[in-house]
């Protein structure tokens, strides 16, 4: 892992531990918006226009509104307030764009997996990959309208996910809300590698 120099160290005339973390998940779940919510800089976006092109692929039943499609990555950055800075990534939602993931895996320390409880199987890839590779993951259930209200432990039986695997509900639209995500997803990454090395090689 690199320290190098975020702008909110350079002030301080600290060094920064700089981590690469993603954000995953179905079509049309949220993670362009969660990238854009927490960024301290303008969110790079890789977003094309819904063309008649993926009418029978991509399933807007859900997502109506949604008039726009991630064809590569999203990316964003925050400094959390002990310093440490978190270069977050959002991946492709269709299966199309899947030959990207395993270039914006590389490096990265642990993900986020973006649920929506009305199209739950839409994450089951994601999870999948995430624990192939043996990368720590979190799952978020975002809030959508129309959606019923399900308890982490719920969701948590429906993935079929180990009790060690945290489950938290969010608002990816709320600064603070998707702020919280990534420190859960932070502290899990913690207790993870607690496990498999020294734990200061990452202090939050």
């Amino acid at each position: 892992m690199e320290y190098v120099r975020s702008d909110a160290g350079a002030q301080q005339g600290e060094s920064a531990l700089t981590v690469k973390i993603l954000v995953a998940g179905g079509f049309g779940v949220g993670k362009t918006t969660l990238v854009s919510a927490v960024s301290e800089i303008r969110p790079l976006r890789t977003e094309e226009a819904l063309t008649e092109k993926s009418i029978g692929i991509d399933d807007t039943s859900a997502v109506a509104n949604k008039t726009t499609t991630t064809v590569a990555m999203d990316f964003g950055r925050i400094t959390l307030p002990n310093g440490l800075v978190l270069f977050v990534f959002g991946t492709p939602g269709q299966d199309r764009f899947w030959f990207m993931w395993d270039e914006l895996a590389k490096g990265a320390l642990g993900a986020v997996v973006l649920v929506d409880t009305r199209r739950l199987a839409d994450c089951f890839q994601s999870v999948d990959y995430f624990e192939r590779r043996g990368l720590p993951f979190i799952i978020a259930v975002n809030r959508f309208d129309g959606a019923g209200m399900h308890s982490p432990d719920q969701v948590r039986d429906a993935l079929d996910l180990p009790a060690d695997i945290p489950v938290i509900n969010c608002d990816v639209r709320d600064r603070e809300s998707a702020k919280q995500v990534l420190i859960a997803l932070v502290e899990h990454i913690m207790r993870t590698m607690s496990g498999r090395r020294d734990p200061s090689a990452v202090s939050y």
